[in-house]
């Protein structure tokens, strides 16, 4: 079943419905592209500030989507991502880091974690694939940014160890999802980052595992491109990490797919806008 829905009351938002019910304290989910105020090629609901896009239109759509989650704008924490592995932990002091400007968030980080009420964790995407985290033992959420360089460099297993050293989280306490991204429908790769790939599939393929979804396959008539499945490869990081696969949510959109919903960086040539994933614990 599909754990990221259109609700109701936020049309434009998919909620990660499992935990929306389970965790009431918490909110989590992704944005589609409509709702916004954007124009052409950002239309509509961008709320990244490094694409080009109007600066005025990025604020008004972050007030937005924080008001409608229930938070101010001054809540929005977010780092400039780079595509590698560094998290960084957000404390009440650094609150709000990124929301008006990018030289205020965090540098050079693609993970961010904190256990602070009233914070709202963000992070954008437009094919990457977004990873949430929560613990509901020591109340600690978290998102991660995974491209392919993310996913080799093994950013989901990195949240996992900084969640236990930083707050005592357990592996086995761990809730996590996987959002809305490119599928291996639409993510066709070349030799080069298959050999990224090719040199830990080994040990995301127990044998046990035989009747799982693949990694990847070949693409029909050319044996130097493949079809690449990083949402199935950021899942068998986070069980090879300890998280049970029963705590993992998985979705089943594909970003490029579905152009009209999604804004899709190999679909519209580069030139477009961004989703935003959120979480955040909210103040009782």
């Amino acid at each position: 079943m599909e754990p990221f829905k259109v609700n109701s009351e936020t049309p434009a938002l998919l909620h990660l419905e499992p935990w929306r019910t389970k965790y009431p304290g918490l909110t989590a989910g992704f944005t589609t592209r409509q709702g916004g105020v954007g124009e052409t090629p950002y239309d509509s609901l961008n709320c990244a500030l490094h694409v080009g896009d109007s600066p005025e239109h990025v604020r008004e759509n972050r007030i937005r989507l924080a008001g409608g989650l229930g938070f101010p704008l001054e809540a929005w924490t977010c780092g400039e991502q780079t595509h590698g592995k560094h998290i960084a932990l957000v404390t009440e002091a650094e609150r709000g880091r990124g929301s008006l400007d990018r030289t205020s968030a965090f540098q050079a980080t693609d993970g961010l974690l904190t256990d602070v009420p009233g914070v709202l964790l963000t992070s954008f995407y437009a094919d990457c694939v977004p990873l949430f985290f929560y613990d509901p033992v020591q109340g600690v959420a978290g998102l991660a940014h995974a491209g392919w360089k993310g996913t080799v460099a093994e950013i989901a297993a990195e949240m996992v160890a900084a969640m236990g050293t930083a707050y005592g989280s357990r592996p086995q306490d761990i809730a996590a999802a996987i959002g809305p991204s490119i599928g291996d429908c639409c993510y066709e790769v070349d030799d080069y980052v298959m050999d990224h790939i090719r040199r830990f599939e080994a040990e995301l393929q127990p044998a046990d595992w035989a009747n799982e979804p693949e990694l990847y396959h070949a693409v029909k008539g050319d044996t130097h491109k493949s079809m690449l499945n990083l949402k199935e490869m950021n899942r068998r990081i986070m069980i090879k990490a300890g998280i049970l696969p029963t705590h993992i949510e998985c979705t089943n959109w594909c970003t490029s797919c579905n152009s009209d919903l999604f804004f899709s960086y190999r679909k519209e040539n580069g030139v477009t806008g961004r989703m935003t994933s959120w979480i955040g614990l909210k103040e009782s």
